[in-house]
């Protein structure tokens, strides 16, 4: 077969490096030689021996899912092989997590994850159930962290001098060492007459990184299985 479809942009190379890598701005591969975790219906294709298991959050994280719509519905795959993963051709990136770090993202932007990794759902501070549900997986240990991004995301520094302020709906992470709090910058009168659509925004003090997607959130598709 010949024509630019087959040009080595496009042909999957061998593999050079165990675990995760970024085979194109769409799509993570991974070399599996054991057991990793991804979001169900994300892997697009696979060779080798390899088994998909839908992980169980136990009746604790059932509850955390109803209560915060979080929603990080993960699979564990195990065995030997090579697996592609992708959502709906969003950009792909990859988060190196050394011992000591925690990056906090919005659930809606991970794509896979190692199995060396520990995540839990947390409440934003400043951000309850009342202030908008603003929960987040916080990732913590040692390994590598896939993620998605409508676009090309923007990468902010924080500091004590200069807080920034994010739209809550297009935040994707943030790192360790910053606090979170919600910053109205509408007045009540404003808001009576319409305002300006920008009503509430999440402020991040302290130092560190923020990440933020170009664009605000649209409507969860329902998740297929």
């Amino acid at each position: 077969m010949k024509g630019d479809l087959f040009s080595s942009e496009h042909m999957v190379q061998p593999a050079t490096t165990p675990g995760m890598s970024v085979e194109n701005a769409k799509c993570i591969r991974y070399t599996v030689n054991g057991e990793m975790l991804a979001r169900q219906g994300a892997m697009i294709a696979y060779r080798g021996n390899l088994q998909f298991e839908r992980k169980g959050q136990g009746v604790g994280g059932m509850l955390k899912r109803a209560v915060t719509g979080e929603g990080l519905p993960l699979m564990t795959v195990r065995g030997q092989g090579e697996a592609w993963f992708a959502q709906e051709a969003q950009n792909c990136f990859v988060v190196e997590v050394d011992p000591g770090d925690e990056f906090t993202v919005n659930g809606r932007n991970v794509l896979c994850f190692d199995a060396s990794l520990s995540y839990r759902i947390s409440t934003v501070k400043g951000a309850g159930i009342s202030g908008g549900g603003l929960f987040n997986s916080v990732f913590t240990g040692s390994g590598r962290l896939g993620l998605v991004c409508e676009g090309n995301p923007l990468v902010i520094p924080v500091s004590q001098q200069y807080p920034v302020y994010v739209d809550t709906d297009a935040v994707v992470g943030w790192t360790a060492g910053l606090q979170t709090s919600l910053h109205r910058s509408q007045s009540i009168g404003s808001m009576l007459r319409g305002g300006s659509g920008e009503a509430v925004q999440l402020m991040l003090q302290g130092q560190g990184y923020v990440v933020v997607r170009p664009s605000e959130a649209t409507p969860q598709k329902p998740q297929q299985h």
